[in-house]
């Protein structure tokens, strides 16, 4: 096989050799021949074919063709066998896929992890994701699951199953993930059977949970947060018949889809929650979904990158059934969310030096309200979800969304009663065993004298039990917690305050606890504190109710004071 050079050089020849031919005489007047000028190129095909015929002769060319003529019968013979392939599958296999924004997803995920053949896979994934299974207080947080581009293969009622995760690139999206399953099976309903049990597998682990979503961050689709325990209704502390009223609307929309569409009206069900900060309006959600047994979807108003458009494509990806949360609404803009925008004369100047005066409502993301609006009754938004909105701010939202169809029904929320006092007061301290609806009196406790102030030291001061059991209560006193003004007074023992999680709580009578209740609710004043503020003041005094009472009302005063200063700074 000759070289590059030798073939080069032997082309330069062929090509001198070709221009003196092409160098004809002509006869003249005179007799002579009269040499006429070459253009040193092929004048016939003879020339043309001599050249053709001299490359085939080259040694290196002729292989060259013949590697280039065995790859292209190679890759032929791929692509043929390829096909084949395909069509031989196509008629023995069922392909079933299945994207990572949709809850099946999630379903088949789990269901994997079930799976002994991906147990004993040599190749695995170990994932903690939410569409791992619940977990009890002695398992592992983690499942095995199939590892990505990996193939794995297993049996289900008889039928061979090869299982893959693939990561498909997008141009406009993050990459998105597909499970692939290919069934050796003509049987449709296999693949019908898979799922079912799947779903079925998944709803069962969710039995005691709800799915907590957000809006991916490219405002495409939605993804899974956390997974919540469900609240029990009775752990809720509202004025009588508040939950019953939204609870019982609620799931009464739930049930009524036959209605609405018969009379042509949008199904679709709005709530506003609005009054004063930590006073139940997220509790509230969180327990009505667990009743209801939906998932929900959080979706943050002044988030960056959210416009009016990704605002409507996202709320029109929410399921059917769901509840689609927009907390603190009012937040969205600076000063509420209101149809005004800012106007030329707000950012105008007092003088050439003079401050500029405050502006006006401007939004601090993209979202305006009309776009709001649309998204949430237009013509392409999602029916059959339940919207919660809540605010702090009632009279800073603008008549349009509030109206009937957006927002059917507002909700107020104050801060604690003195029946929340004691109601909040019961749950704190009952045992663990008695949380339930049941009365005080079905306890069982033996009856016990009426409580007195100096009754600390009695049989039934509170702390009741054996004297060991006694003894291992600690009652830190509050006067010893260390602050910013004062050290503590020894350094070999430092003050602390709190109470240790191993300690008993204490057990009393239920007409004892029903005097304390009663007592703890009178020192709180009507509508004046959160029931935010009680329970963490009843967190500093856990396992001691006597104390708490006690001390409530110099702690109840100076909540007032601060209260009362923050205020007038204001």
């Amino acid at each position: 096989m000759g070289s590059l050079e030798d073939i080069v050089g032997q082309l330069i020849e062929l090509a001198s050799s070709n221009s003196a031919i092409n160098v004809t005489s002509a006869p003249n007047n005179n007799g002579t021949a009269a040499r006429q000028p070459s253009t040193g190129f092929p004048s016939s095909f003879s020339d043309i074919s001599s050249i053709a015929t001299f490359l085939l002769s080259l040694g290196a060319l002729r292989n060259w063709g013949l590697l280039l003529l065995l790859g292209s019968l190679l890759e032929s013979t791929r692509q043929g066998l390829s096909s084949l392939w395909k069509v031989i599958a196509d008629s023995f296999f069922l392909t079933a896929r299945f994207h990572e924004d949709d809850s099946s997803f999630d379903w088949m995920m789990l269901w994997l992890s079930k799976q002994p053949s991906i147990h004993k896979g040599r190749d695995v994934e170990i994932s903690t994701r939410s569409h791992s299974s619940s977990y009890d207080d002695d398992d592992k947080k983690h499942v095995r699951i199939p590892s990505m581009s990996e193939t794995y293969t297993l049996w289900y009622r008889r039928c061979w199953i090869r299982v893959t995760r693939e990561l498909k690139e997008g141009n406009w999206r993050n990459p998105e993930e597909i499970l692939v399953l290919k069934i050796f099976t003509w049987n449709h309903g296999v693949i019908d059977d898979i799922v079912l049990e799947a779903k079925e597998l998944y709803n069962t682990e969710r039995e005691d949970k709800v799915e907590i979503y957000v809006s991916n961050s490219n405002c495409c689709g939605w993804r899974s947060s956390c997974t919540l325990a469900k609240r029990p209704p009775q752990s809720i502390i509202l004025e009588p018949g508040v939950q019953d009223l939204v609870l019982g609307d609620a799931r009464d929309f739930m049930n009524s889809k036959s209605w609405y569409a018969e009379r042509g009206i949008p199904f679709r069900r709005g709530y506003l929650l609005y009054g004063a900060p930590g006073a139940g309006k997220t509790s509230l959600i969180h327990s009505i979904a667990g009743e209801l047994n939906l998932d929900v979807y959080i979706l943050s108003l002044s988030r960056s990158g959210l416009d009016d458009s990704s605002l409507s494509q996202v709320i029109s990806e929410l399921p059917e059934k769901c509840i689609a949360l927009m907390e603190d609404i009012d937040a969205a803009f600076h000063h509420g969310l209101t149809r005004e925008g800012p106007s030329p004369a707000d950012d105008a100047e007092d003088g050439p030096d003079g401050p500029r005066k405050p502006r006006a409502a401007t939004p601090s993301g993209k979202v305006s309200l009309s776009g709001l609006l649309n998204a949430l009754d237009g013509i392409g938004a999602q029916e059959g979800r339940i919207l919660f909105a809540t605010t702090n701010k009632y009279t800073a939202l603008d008549p349009a969304l509030c109206r009937p169809g957006r927002m059917d029904l507002h909700i107020e929320f104050c801060n604690a009663s003195r029946y929340q006092a004691e109601e909040l007061f019961k749950r704190f301290y009952l045992p663990s065993g008695s949380l339930s609806d049941r009365p005080l009196e079905a306890a069982g406790a033996p009856a016990a004298k009426p409580y007195r102030d100096d009754d600390q030291e009695s049989t039934d001061s509170g702390y009741g039990g054996s004297r060991a059991e006694s003894e291992k209560l600690i009652d830190v006193d509050e006067s010893s917690a260390p602050s910013p003004s004062r050290r503590p007074s020894s350094p070999e023992k430092p003050s602390f305050v709190g109470v240790s999680h191993s300690q008993r709580a204490p057990r009393m009578s239920p007409e004892r606890f029903r005097e304390l209740a009663t007592r703890f609710a009178d020192a709180i004043p009507e509508r004046k504190l959160s029931m935010a503020a009680l329970q963490g003041y009843l967190m500093t005094y856990k396992i001691r109710p006597v104390q708490a009472v006690e001390d409530v009302a110099a702690w109840v005063e100076r909540e007032l004071a601060q209260k009362d200063a923050a205020e007038d700074d204001s």
